[in-house]
Protein backbone atom coordinates (compact mmCIF):
# COMPACT_ATOMS: atom_id res chain seq x y z
CA UNK A 1 0.00 0.00 0.00
CA UNK A 2 2.88 2.29 0.97
CA UNK A 3 4.55 1.85 -2.35
CA UNK A 4 1.09 2.41 -4.00
CA UNK A 5 0.41 5.63 -2.57
CA UNK A 6 4.15 6.89 -3.10
CA UNK A 7 3.96 6.05 -6.70
CA UNK A 8 0.32 8.25 -6.96
CA UNK A 9 1.85 10.90 -5.12
CA UNK A 10 5.00 11.00 -7.35
CA UNK A 11 2.49 11.32 -10.08
CA UNK A 12 0.13 13.93 -8.56
CA UNK A 13 3.21 16.04 -8.06
CA UNK A 14 4.14 15.55 -11.64
CA UNK A 15 0.76 16.76 -13.15
CA UNK A 16 0.69 19.98 -10.58
CA UNK A 17 4.03 20.83 -11.73
CA UNK A 18 3.35 20.69 -15.44
CA UNK A 19 0.06 22.93 -14.19
CA UNK A 20 1.94 25.33 -12.78
CA UNK A 21 4.28 25.86 -16.22
CA UNK A 22 0.96 26.06 -18.45
CA UNK A 23 -0.25 28.99 -16.18
CA UNK A 24 3.32 30.76 -15.79
CA UNK A 25 2.97 30.26 -19.62
CA UNK A 26 -0.05 31.80 -20.16
CA UNK A 27 0.49 34.52 -17.75
CA UNK A 28 3.66 35.47 -19.70
CA UNK A 29 2.35 35.07 -23.05
CA UNK A 30 -0.98 37.63 -22.15
CA UNK A 31 2.01 39.99 -20.15
CA UNK A 32 3.43 40.32 -23.48
CA UNK A 33 0.32 40.60 -25.80
CA UNK A 34 -0.39 43.65 -23.25
CA UNK A 35 3.38 45.27 -24.35
CA UNK A 36 3.16 44.33 -27.92
CA UNK A 37 -0.53 44.80 -28.33
CA UNK A 38 -0.09 41.39 -30.43
CA UNK A 39 -3.84 40.04 -30.92
CA UNK A 40 -3.09 36.95 -32.26
CA UNK A 41 -0.80 36.51 -28.94
CA UNK A 42 -3.74 37.30 -27.17
CA UNK A 43 -6.25 34.82 -28.77
CA UNK A 44 -3.54 32.58 -28.33
CA UNK A 45 -3.71 33.01 -24.37
CA UNK A 46 -7.40 32.82 -24.54
CA UNK A 47 -7.86 29.48 -26.46
CA UNK A 48 -5.79 27.72 -24.14
CA UNK A 49 -7.23 28.66 -21.19
CA UNK A 50 -9.83 25.70 -22.01
CA UNK A 51 -6.74 23.06 -21.36
CA UNK A 52 -6.08 25.12 -18.24
CA UNK A 53 -9.61 24.60 -16.94
CA UNK A 54 -9.67 20.86 -17.63
CA UNK A 55 -6.25 19.75 -16.12
CA UNK A 56 -7.69 21.52 -12.96
CA UNK A 57 -10.47 19.27 -13.09
CA UNK A 58 -8.27 16.03 -14.14
CA UNK A 59 -5.89 16.73 -11.32
CA UNK A 60 -9.09 17.57 -8.65
CA UNK A 61 -10.25 14.07 -10.08
CA UNK A 62 -6.92 12.01 -9.21
CA UNK A 63 -7.07 14.04 -5.81
CA UNK A 64 -10.40 12.65 -4.89
CA UNK A 65 -9.55 9.01 -6.48
CA UNK A 66 -6.18 8.81 -3.67
CA UNK A 67 -8.09 9.92 -1.25
CA UNK A 68 -11.08 7.51 -1.99
CA UNK A 69 -8.32 4.21 -2.30
CA UNK A 70 -5.63 5.61 -0.24
CA UNK A 71 -6.88 6.90 2.69
CA UNK A 72 -3.72 8.95 3.17
CA UNK A 73 -2.82 10.04 6.65
CA UNK A 74 -0.17 12.61 8.40
CA UNK A 75 1.81 14.48 5.50
CA UNK A 76 0.43 12.14 2.75
CA UNK A 77 -2.97 13.41 3.43
CA UNK A 78 -1.64 17.57 3.69
CA UNK A 79 -0.07 17.10 0.49
CA UNK A 80 -3.03 16.03 -0.99
CA UNK A 81 -4.98 18.69 0.28
CA UNK A 82 -2.09 21.06 -0.47
CA UNK A 83 -2.52 19.90 -4.18
CA UNK A 84 -6.29 20.43 -4.37
CA UNK A 85 -6.04 24.09 -3.10
CA UNK A 86 -2.74 25.13 -5.10
CA UNK A 87 -4.84 23.25 -8.07
CA UNK A 88 -7.60 26.12 -7.64
CA UNK A 89 -5.07 29.07 -7.35
CA UNK A 90 -3.58 27.93 -10.68
CA UNK A 91 -6.65 27.59 -12.22
CA UNK A 92 -7.67 31.44 -11.20
CA UNK A 93 -4.08 32.60 -12.57
CA UNK A 94 -5.10 31.04 -15.57
CA UNK A 95 -8.65 33.49 -15.64
CA UNK A 96 -6.47 36.27 -14.87
CA UNK A 97 -4.39 35.48 -17.71
CA UNK A 98 -6.86 35.09 -20.29
CA UNK A 99 -8.66 38.60 -18.81
CA UNK A 100 -5.71 40.47 -19.26
CA UNK A 101 -5.21 38.80 -23.06
CA UNK A 102 -8.58 40.22 -23.31
CA UNK A 103 -7.32 43.80 -22.50
CA UNK A 104 -5.71 43.42 -26.13
CA UNK A 105 -8.48 42.28 -27.89
CA UNK A 106 -11.03 45.47 -26.45
CA UNK A 107 -8.36 47.96 -27.12
CA UNK A 108 -7.26 49.69 -30.11
CA UNK A 109 -3.45 50.04 -30.77
CA UNK A 110 -3.02 53.43 -31.79
CA UNK A 111 -4.91 54.08 -27.89
CA UNK A 112 -1.92 52.73 -25.99
CA UNK A 113 0.99 55.30 -24.77
CA UNK A 114 4.11 53.16 -23.84
CA UNK A 115 5.31 56.07 -21.43
CA UNK A 116 2.51 55.72 -19.56
CA UNK A 117 2.96 51.99 -19.26
CA UNK A 118 6.58 52.91 -18.11
CA UNK A 119 4.93 55.38 -15.32
CA UNK A 120 2.33 52.92 -14.32
CA UNK A 121 5.35 50.46 -13.45
CA UNK A 122 3.51 47.82 -15.43
CA UNK A 123 6.61 45.77 -16.70
CA UNK A 124 7.57 45.57 -12.93
CA UNK A 125 4.68 44.63 -11.77
CA UNK A 126 4.47 41.72 -14.25
CA UNK A 127 7.85 40.89 -13.58
CA UNK A 128 7.12 40.67 -9.89
CA UNK A 129 3.85 38.05 -10.45
CA UNK A 130 5.87 35.85 -12.59
CA UNK A 131 9.10 36.27 -10.46
CA UNK A 132 6.62 34.88 -7.23
CA UNK A 133 4.94 32.12 -9.56
CA UNK A 134 8.73 30.55 -10.10
CA UNK A 135 9.45 31.14 -6.85
CA UNK A 136 6.28 29.12 -5.62
CA UNK A 137 6.66 26.16 -7.86
CA UNK A 138 10.62 26.08 -6.62
CA UNK A 139 9.32 26.18 -2.85
CA UNK A 140 6.72 23.24 -3.44
CA UNK A 141 9.36 20.84 -5.25
CA UNK A 142 12.08 21.88 -2.46
CA UNK A 143 10.08 21.78 0.64
CA UNK A 144 11.56 25.08 1.15
CA UNK A 145 9.65 27.17 3.76
CA UNK A 146 11.38 30.04 3.71
CA UNK A 147 10.79 30.84 -0.71
CA UNK A 148 6.92 29.96 0.89
CA UNK A 149 7.45 32.46 3.47
CA UNK A 150 9.14 35.19 1.20
CA UNK A 151 6.07 35.04 -1.23
CA UNK A 152 4.04 37.17 1.51
CA UNK A 153 6.81 40.09 1.40
CA UNK A 154 7.48 39.90 -2.25
CA UNK A 155 3.45 40.35 -2.63
CA UNK A 156 4.21 44.04 -0.96
CA UNK A 157 5.32 45.40 -4.13
CA UNK A 158 1.99 44.41 -6.14
CA UNK A 159 -0.12 45.56 -3.80
CA UNK A 160 1.91 48.76 -4.01
CA UNK A 161 1.67 49.66 -7.68
CA UNK A 162 -1.88 48.90 -7.94
CA UNK A 163 -2.64 51.26 -5.18
CA UNK A 164 -0.86 54.01 -6.68
CA UNK A 165 -2.38 53.00 -10.92
CA UNK A 166 -5.72 54.41 -10.03
CA UNK A 167 -4.33 57.78 -8.94
CA UNK A 168 -2.12 57.56 -12.04
CA UNK A 169 -4.77 56.59 -14.59
CA UNK A 170 -7.23 59.68 -12.59
CA UNK A 171 -5.20 62.04 -13.86
CA UNK A 172 -4.18 60.77 -17.25
CA UNK A 173 -7.64 60.90 -17.78
CA UNK A 174 -8.22 64.12 -16.95
CA UNK A 175 -5.87 65.09 -19.82
CA UNK A 176 -6.79 62.63 -22.49
CA UNK A 177 -10.73 62.32 -21.96
CA UNK A 178 -10.71 60.39 -25.74
CA UNK A 179 -8.84 57.32 -24.02
CA UNK A 180 -11.00 56.89 -21.16
CA UNK A 181 -12.27 53.38 -21.90
CA UNK A 182 -8.72 52.15 -22.36
CA UNK A 183 -7.70 53.65 -19.03
CA UNK A 184 -10.52 51.97 -17.61
CA UNK A 185 -9.78 48.68 -19.00
CA UNK A 186 -6.36 49.12 -17.86
CA UNK A 187 -7.57 49.32 -14.22
CA UNK A 188 -9.01 46.08 -14.36
CA UNK A 189 -5.41 44.41 -16.05
CA UNK A 190 -3.88 45.86 -12.97
CA UNK A 191 -6.39 44.39 -10.60
CA UNK A 192 -6.15 41.01 -12.44
CA UNK A 193 -2.34 41.28 -11.29
CA UNK A 194 -3.15 42.15 -7.77
CA UNK A 195 -5.30 39.45 -7.53
CA UNK A 196 -2.92 37.15 -8.97
CA UNK A 197 0.26 38.00 -6.44
CA UNK A 198 -2.71 37.25 -3.64
CA UNK A 199 -3.03 33.91 -4.97
CA UNK A 200 0.36 32.96 -5.20
CA UNK A 201 0.95 34.21 -1.63
CA UNK A 202 -2.02 31.85 -1.39
CA UNK A 203 -0.22 29.07 -2.33
CA UNK A 204 2.88 29.82 -0.44
CA UNK A 205 0.89 29.15 2.47
CA UNK A 206 -0.93 26.09 1.39
CA UNK A 207 2.87 24.85 0.80
CA UNK A 208 4.04 25.65 4.64
CA UNK A 209 0.58 23.62 5.66
CA UNK A 210 1.83 20.58 3.63
CA UNK A 211 5.33 20.73 4.61
CA UNK A 212 5.07 22.09 8.62
CA UNK A 213 1.08 21.48 9.63
CA UNK A 214 1.07 24.86 9.79
CA UNK A 215 -2.24 26.75 9.16
CA UNK A 216 -0.99 30.66 8.37
CA UNK A 217 -3.66 33.30 8.16
CA UNK A 218 -3.84 35.52 4.81
CA UNK A 219 -1.88 38.53 6.88
CA UNK A 220 -4.48 40.65 6.69
CA UNK A 221 -5.65 39.67 2.69
CA UNK A 222 -9.00 39.93 3.22
CA UNK A 223 -11.36 37.55 0.53
CA UNK A 224 -12.32 39.61 -2.48
CA UNK A 225 -14.80 39.13 -5.36
CA UNK A 226 -12.23 38.12 -8.36
CA UNK A 227 -12.71 40.56 -11.14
Amino acid sequence: MVKFIESEITSLKKELNEMWSMVYNQMAKASDAVFTMNKDLAQQVIGREKRVNAYELHIDSDVEDIIALYNPVAIDLRFVLAVLKINTNLERLGDFAEGIARFVLRTDNNSVNTELFEELRLHEMVERVLLMLEISKKAFNEENIDDAMSLISKDNLVDEINAQASTILTQYIANHIDETKMCLDLVGVFRKLERSGDHITNIGEEIVFYIEAKVLKHHDKHDETDD
